[in-house]
């Protein structure tokens, strides 16, 4: 057990070390390159989600699918909790514009309707994979393309002139946050063996949670979704302070939606096609319904409002102890 403790610790410490590495060469070889605040928000989010994917897609190679499940939808149940919730009560509340709200709350509320389904096996992880391609695609596109070309077209559509202002808004908040320094030639050399590093480091975190879980009697979906999890997203949290300081409360929002909808995709769905994916517990539909219904809480909540007050990040923060509560309970 002494040994397995170790090797848990040392390899978080060195994953999400290596992970914050990775997001920060990624910026700024983005920011050579000249990419959209948008499109890099999102590479980011992918970046700094290699711990909880490369966790999972371990469990599922190991035939844990309780762990691998737990560990990505668990993660997005925090996320939740420490971006929204523990951001806005940090500073005191956060506005938001509406645009960018409905704009993330689609794609957020279409991924985790998506992650359901196939957790309760209504489709199979191939057409779930597909379902969210259908809206992280267009949303890619939309991050990528220059939308200055779209004014330059003879009476634009309303969707087109909307879709437009929902990402300027969005991209107004993220360029005062993510502002990496130019990249050099060897940040792309740094930013692969640091990925590589994650990698390694999270794939033995992961079985040596697990092996602790087994000499401990703690259950698998405790591990994933609420060890592990909470072990992934400490980058998130750090994030949700830095940025709750700064009063960004759309880069929390985009960011926590984004790191949520990837994870589904990367780190659930994209490796089910291949693994399979087995027979949903009682346990494991308890996440997922949190998940989702966390999302759609927290949504309705910062359109009525225009953000979020500190109110609203204690009971979203609330949420997930509830969380916790009864999944440690029903296991």
């Amino acid at each position: 057990m002494a040994g397995a403790a170790a090797v848990f610790f040392a390899g978080a410490a060195v994953s999400l070390g290596s992970s914050w590495i990775v997001v920060s060469r990624i910026e700024r070889v983005g920011s050579r390159l000249g990419v959209s605040e948008a499109l890099l928000g999102l590479v980011s989010a992918l970046a700094a989600d290699a711990p909880e994917i490369t966790s999972s897609v371990s469990a599922l190679l190991q035939h844990h699918d309780a762990v691998g499940a737990g560990v990505v939808i668990g993660s997005n149940v925090l996320n939740l909790a420490a971006l929204l919730g523990l951001g806005t009560v940090i500073a005191g509340a956060i506005s938001l514009h509406r645009r960018v709200i409905v704009l993330e709350g689609a794609i957020a509320v279409w991924v985790a309707l998506t992650c359901a389904v196939t957790v309760a096996g209504l489709v199979t992880p191939l057409v779930g994979f597909g379902l969210v391609l259908v809206v992280l695609v267009p949303y890619v596109a939309l991050a990528t393309f220059d939308r200055s070309r779209w004014w330059l077209r003879p009476d634009p559509s309303p969707l087109r002139r909307w879709l437009s202002r929902a990402i300027v808004e969005e991209e107004l908040e993220l360029r005062a946050t993510v502002h990496p320094r130019r990249g050099r030639a060897q940040d792309t050399l740094v930013a692969v063996v640091a990925l590589v590093a994650v990698v390694g480091a999270s794939v033995l975190m992961e079985r040596s949670a697990v092996r602790l879980g087994v000499r401990l009697h703690v259950p698998e979906i405790v591990v994933g979704a609420v060890v592990l999890a909470a072990v992934t997203s400490v980058p998130n949290a750090v994030a949700a302070v830095y940025w709750a300081k700064s009063g960004r409360g759309a880069a929390m929002l985009s960011t926590g939606f984004n790191s949520n909808a990837l994870n589904v995709a990367a780190g659930l769905l994209l490796p089910a096609v291949f693994l399979g994916a087995g027979r949903a517990s009682a346990q494991e539909t308890v996440v997922v319904v949190w998940y989702v219904g966390l999302t759609a809480a927290v949504l309705a909540i910062a359109y009525r409002g225009r953000g979020l007050s500190r109110a609203a990040g204690w009971v979203i923060i609330g949420a997930y102890v509830a969380f916790v509560s009864v999944l440690t309970t029903l296991s």
